[in-house]
């Protein structure tokens, strides 16, 4: 029991790792032990933090939203690691517009980063997770999905909220597929928390607080914890399912509640 949640020994890559969410769970599999490997379009962003987590922190600097760019990754990993224990397809992008303006742009964007690079990510990087993959310590693919798929969000993002739906009836579907690589394909469905995704929740903290029952936004514990959870041991029996980590908004809220 007391190595229920460790993560020694294990090879992660979290895309979008060098800030926000992916980075909250990056440093969380380094203090569990693990070896993370973050991609970034930005190299000095990715840089930077790879060097604030620490020698078990690697830069892969790279941009996935396109089939090219996926595969130059998973090229670049895969020569230097043979086996993938954990992938977290976190990266994404959000687009806000009113119905009657929105733009072709802000739908192909959203859904080719949020939707179709998880897919392909996972199918190039599939030889390096079934080779790390034994019954006793399955592969972990985590899915960062948002409860914007799960609830009506009052926002006009039209293209993430298809994404991020889409993602997670996704990870059901190739939950039913993998698991019989000894893959076991999850996600979690995040709610308020400080980044660049969520700038309400990083500039306006007491007001979203105030909206969500548990009355605080998301911390970097929060989030770790999570993924921490889903790619050790502890998670193991849970396959295909979508973890909610957002203080009770998609699940929690009374009837006739706000948004």
């Amino acid at each position: 029991m007391k190595d229920l949640f460790s993560l020694k020994g294990r090879v992660a890559l979290v895309t979008g790792g060098s800030r926000g969410i992916g980075k909250m769970i990056a440093e969380g599999f380094i203090a569990q032990g693990a070896k993370v490997y973050i991609t970034a379009r930005k190299a000095a962003a990715c840089d930077a933090t790879a060097k604030e987590l620490g020698p078990q922190c690697i830069s892969l600097p790279a941009d996935i939203s396109t089939l090219d760019g996926v595969k130059a990754l998973a090229k670049e990993l895969m020569a230097r690691e043979p086996k993938l224990d954990i992938l977290v397809n976190n990266a994404g992008a959000a687009w806000l517009a009113p119905f009657d303006e929105f733009p072709e742009k802000g739908w192909d964007k959203v859904l080719d980063l949020n939707t179709k690079t998880p897919f392909f990510l996972t199918q190039t990087l599939a030889p390096a997770l079934r080779a790390a993959a034994t019954q006793a310590k399955p592969s972990k693919v985590i899915n960062i999905a948002s409860i914007d798929g799960i609830y009506l969000t009052p926002q006009e993002t039209y293209s993430y909220v298809t994404s991020k739906a889409g993602l997670i009836q996704l990870t059901r579907l190739m939950a039913s597929r993998l698991v019989k690589d000894g893959i076991h394909v999850t996600a979690i469905a995040p709610g308020p928390f400080a980044s660049e995704m969520n700038v309400n929740a990083r500039d306006h903290e007491d007001q979203v607080a105030a909206r969500t029952p548990a009355k605080r936004i998301g911390t970097s514990e929060d989030m770790a914890g999570a993924a921490i959870f889903l790619a050790s041991r502890a998670g193991d029996y849970v396959i295909g399912s979508t973890v909610t980590v957002d203080g009770g908004i998609a699940f929690a809220k009374s009837y006739g509640s706000d948004l």
